[in-house]
């Protein structure tokens, strides 16, 4: 095949690969990344209703909650507070972007065992904190390494798996994730009974650190990241690992060396090259993506899910048990997303859950709406805004869950792949953190209107994926750029020539 006028082996489905038990071991260690961002996301929430922790760092919140006078949607509406997340997010982003250059030096294994050391050093420090300041740095460590691997792990994920099942295998990142919320859920609900609780929930922050760090020491980087750092032969031994010993990955070896060759050719820096006009398409989605992601409200739900089940009248220990029943149902449609990604599609699911967690968000503000008053809601209406919201969770967790991770790291060509999961990632962690440092405040003011301001958001994003989102099941990496062409809007942005690869244009 010519392309640019270059004659290359075309890019086929004879490299598409098989589920070898060495791939099924790889991906399994590689997707555990996401247990230190799982969690973070579901531990953080828990510990700041602790009594003994808001007493120690935040005493005038815990006075406040303590009032009969204060409005329960705005007992934990201080800026501090949301602080001691939302840093985490602030230092993410930075990280994120460097990941960059660190993954393309380093490559996506070692990426993945540098996060994993700074999440480990941000827990123990945190475990032991005595001041905000400790608690601050802490998070500021947890944030750099969840910049790293969760920049580094979905790619990784991508660039193994065999491309009919990369929807699979991509969804593990977000299962581990789910996972990682569900065990911080759990022992959040163990460690409240205690007064020292809360430096055990966060000092644990060390354990899935270790557990995929350690994994990731056992495992190789991937075959396309070997070839882009020149180490041929390591290469060599990867492929054959991930496809079988007696499989023939010399032809397969060759292409990804040509392509790398002539990608290196152009001397192109990658953070300006994804800004031209041929790669549009591929930078508004990753943009657009973990941008809309987040305004699914989910993180917030996670992160303040104890806070939000308190303000719905629910004592201390039943909103921390809502929050682990939330977690498990987000866990189990997961797996949902990961029996269907590559049978029905990207696009099909998206559709379907966004549909299905916009009503859930109307339905949860016509509730609360209808209650007039939280400190007087009914036992029957508590429970219903429980239901409908773990159908908003399921909704999340076999769509826009996993699939956000999933979409970035497939649509970009090798010689920015890097740099365009930095971009999505930093876009992610910036959404968030803007979010959190400013749900209780909105919690505070709107009240229930909070869930119709997602709701709203919801509908935008479920149009934007109708109109914008073309399919990639089934699609090999390589042969990506034929998506863009049959696509309504997205062609135009393409010259003729253009084959939107790896491969220079002459």
């Amino acid at each position: 095949m010519a392309v640019g006028g270059f004659a290359v082996d075309a890019p086929s489905d004879s490299f598409d690969g098989k589920i070898t038990l060495s791939v099924l071991i790889t991906c399994i260690v590689a997707a555990s990344s996401g247990l230190i961002f799982g969690y973070d996301v579901g531990i953080s929430g828990g510990v700041t209703t602790m009594t003994p922790f808001l007493e120690k760092f935040f005493p005038a919140i815990q006075k406040k909650a303590a009032s009969t006078e204060t409005d329960v949607y705005c007992v934990y509406d201080s800026q501090v507070l949301t602080l001691f997340t939302s840093s985490l997010y602030l230092a993410g982003l930075v990280s994120s972007l460097a990941a960059s250059r660190v993954t393309a030096t380093l490559g996506r294994r070692n990426t993945m065992i540098l996060g994993g050391c700074s999440f480990l050093v941000g827990g123990a420090i945190n475990g032991g904190a005595e001041n905000i300041a400790m608690l601050i740095l802490g998070r500021i460590l947890l944030g750099l390494g969840v910049g790293f691997t969760n920049q580094a792990a979905p790619v990784y994920l991508s660039e193994i798996a065999p491309p009919k099942w990369r929807g699979a295998f991509n969804t593990g990142f977000q299962f581990f994730i789910g996972i990682g919320v569900v065990a911080a859920n759990c022992i959040n609900y163990v460690t409240s009974k205690r007064s020292w609780g809360w430096r055990l929930s966060l000092g644990l922050a060390v354990a899935p650190a270790v557990i995929m760090t350690t994994g990731a020491f056992l495992i190789t980087d991937t075959p396309s990241s070997l070839v882009q750092r020149g180490k041929i032969d390591q290469a060599r031994i990867a492929l054959r690992k991930v496809r079988g010993s007696a499989a023939d990955v010399e032809p397969e070896l060759d292409d990804l060396v040509k392509r790398t060759e002539k990608s290196k050719a152009l001397q192109q820096e990658p953070f300006t090259t994804i800004f031209e006009r041929q790669y549009r398409p591929h930078l508004v989605l990753a943009i657009a993506i973990p941008f809309f992601q987040q305004l699914t409200g989910i993180n917030i739900v996670a992160f303040y899910s104890p806070n939000l089940f308190q303000s719905v009248g629910f004592g201390n220990d039943a909103a921390l048990l809502s929050t682990m029943i939330l977690g498990v149902v987000n866990l189990a449609s997961i797996l949902v997303s990961t029996a269907v990604v590559d049978r029905f599609g990207r696009r099909f699911l998206f559709i379907i859950g966004g549909i299905q967690m916009l009503v859930c968000q109307i339905a949860v503000t016509v509730v609360l709406a209808l209650s007039r008053s939280t400190q007087h809601i009914s036992k029957s209406n508590a429970t219903l805004v429980l239901v409908l919201l773990c159908l908003y969770a399921a909704g999340f967790g076999w769509s826009w869950g996993p699939l956000s991770w999933l979409i970035p790291s497939e649509i970009f060509p090798l010689k920015i792949r890097s740099t365009g999961q930095s971009i999505s990632i930093a876009v992610n962690f910036l959404t968030v953190f803007v979010l959190s440092q400013t749900f209780l405040t909105m919690l505070c003011r709107f009240k229930y209107g909070a869930f119709l301001f997602y709701g709203g958001w919801i509908a935008v994003m479920t149009v934007f994926i109708v109109l914008c989102l073309p399919e990639t099941k089934g699609i090999p990496l390589e042969s990506m750029h034929a998506i863009w062409r049959k696509h309504w809007l997205w062609h135009r942005f393409l010259a003729k020539d253009d084959a939107q690869d790896d491969l220079p244009r002459t």
